[in-house]
C-alpha cells in the first residue's frame, strides 16, 4: 500500500513538473510564483490539476442512494469546470525546471575565486572532552566490562553506573575547505521614465536570476543599488517599490558598484555578477563615455559577467544599449539584452545565464 502511494505521488509530481515546464513562460510573465510559503518554497496555481478526495456528508438519510432524491434546477452544460490547485514546489526544483527549459549550462566558478571556510568533523575517540560530546555507547560498554571484571554486574538488575575512567568522548577537528562565494549587485534606474510596469519586470527577472544563481553557489550575497542622477544602496523592498523622478546619471551607479566591489568583495575571493536595468536614457554623452571607461578599466576585469537589461519604456530612448554594443560588441564578459515586455523575461534570462559563466 505504501509503495503504491509513493508511486502515485511520484507520478503526480511528474505531472506537476511537466505542467510547470509547459506553462513556464506564462507563469513568469504573470508573476504567479511569488506566493511564498516558507524560506525555500513557492506556491503555484496550476489550473486543470485536482487531487481526488473524500467529502463526508451529514448522514441525514436523504439524497442519492439514501431515500428520495430532490429535483435539480437548471439545464445541463457542456463546459468543463475550472479546477485550480495550489501546488508547493521548492526553489531548488524551480531552478532545475528553469535550467532544463532554457537549457542553461552549469556555472563554472572562476578557479581562483574560492573562499576558505572552516569545516568540522568527528575524527576519533578520546578520554576527555565536554559532556555534550560524550560517546554513550563506548562509555556504557566500558562500564559493563569493568563491572563484569569486578563481579558487580547483576543480570537480574542490569544497572550500569559509569565512573570517570569509563567515559569516552568524540574528538572534533576543524579543517579548511574551499567554498565558492558569489555576489549579485543589482542596479536599477528609478528616474521618472521608469514606471511601475518596468520595475515589476525587473522584480520578476531578479527573482529568477537569484533562483538559478542560488542553485549554483553555496554562498550567494545580493546587494541593491538605485540611481537617478545620484546612486545609493537600498534594501530589497525599497529597490522594487521606490518611486522616484528626475534625471539619469548612470555613472553614479557604476561608481558605487565599483566602490562596493573594492571595499567588500575582493575578486580573488568572490564571483561577481553586476546586473543593471534601465530604459536606456542617460543625461549626456559625456557621462556615457565615463560609464564605458569604468566598465572597461575597472568593473569588467573584476566580474564573471556584467549584464545590462534594457526595459522598454514609452519615455526611454534605448540609446545606452546601442552605446554598450558599439563599444563592447566582442567582449564576452559584457552581455546586453532587450526586454520589451513580460514575455521577454525568459529570453533575457537565457541571454544572461546561457554562457555558464
Amino acid at each position: 500500500m505504501i509503495r503504491r502511494i509513493e508511486k502515485d505521488l511520484t507520478r503526480f509530481k511528474d505531472i506537476v513538473r511537466g505542467k510547470i515546464k509547459r506553462d513556464l513562460r506564462k507563469f513568469v510573465s504573470q508573476g504567479e510564483m511569488f506566493g511564498r510559503k516558507g524560506k525555500n518554497i513557492v506556491s503555484i496555481p496550476l489550473p486543470g490539476i485536482e487531487l481526488p478526495k473524500f467529502r463526508h456528508g451529514d448522514n441525514q438519510k436523504t439524497g442519492v442512494g439514501q431515500g428520495e432524491g430532490g429535483e435539480g434546477e437548471g439545464e445541463a452544460g457542456d463546459a468543463a469546470g475550472a479546477h485550480v490547485m495550489e501546488v508547493e514546489v521548492t526553489l531548488e526544483e524551480m531552478a532545475e525546471i528553469l535550467g532544463e527549459e532554457l537549457k542553461l549550462p552549469r556555472i563554472e566558478p572562476k578557479g581562483k575565486n574560492e573562499a576558505v571556510a572552516p569545516v568540522g568533523r568527528y575524527t576519533g575517540i578520546r578520554r576527555s572532552g565536554p559532556e555534550s560530546l560524550r560517546h554513550v555507547k563506548r562509555t556504557l560498554r566500558a562500564a559493563l566490562r569493568r563491572q563484569l571484571v569486578a563481579g558487580t554486574y547483576d543480570p537480574d538488575d542490569p544497572i550500569l553506573i559509569p565512573i570517570r575512567s569509563d567515559r569516552f568522548y568524540r574528538s572534533w577537528k576543524e579543517k579548511e575547505a574551499p567554498e565558492n562565494n558569489a555576489v549579485v549587485i543589482y542596479m536599477m534606474d528609478v528616474s521618472g521614465s521608469m514606471g511601475k510596469e518596468q520595475k515589476e519586470i525587473v522584480r520578476i527577472e531578479a527573482f529568477w536570476l537569484n533562483t538559478w544563481l542560488k542553485s549554483q553557489y553555496k554562498n550567494l550575497s545580493v546587494r541593491y543599488i538605485v540611481h537617478d542622477a545620484v546612486a545609493r544602496e537600498v534594501d530589497e523592498h525599497t529597490f522594487f517599490h521606490l518611486r522616484e523622478s528626475g534625471g539619469t546619471k548612470i555613472s553614479s551607479a557604476y561608481d558605487l558598484c565599483l566602490q562596493m566591489i573594492e571595499n567588500e568583495f575582493p575578486p580573488s575571493l568572490w564571483n561577481i555578477y553586476p546586473f543593471h536595468f534601465s530604459d536606456g536614457d542617460n543625461w549626456s554623452g559625456r557621462d556615457t563615455d565615463r560609464c564605458l571607461s569604468i566598465l572597461s578599466d575597472k568593473i569588467l576585469p573584476h566580474s564573471n559577467v556584467f549584464c545590462y537589461g534594457q526595459v522598454k519604456s514609452a519615455y526611454g530612448s534605448g540609446q545606452f544599449k546601442k552605446d554598450l554594443d558599439g563599444r563592447f560588441g566582442d567582449e564576452e564578459k559584457l552581455i546586453t539584452s532587450d526586454i520589451p515586455d513580460r514575455d521577454g523575461i525568459l529570453d533575457s534570462i537565457r541571454d544572461f545565464l546561457g554562457t555558464g559563466k
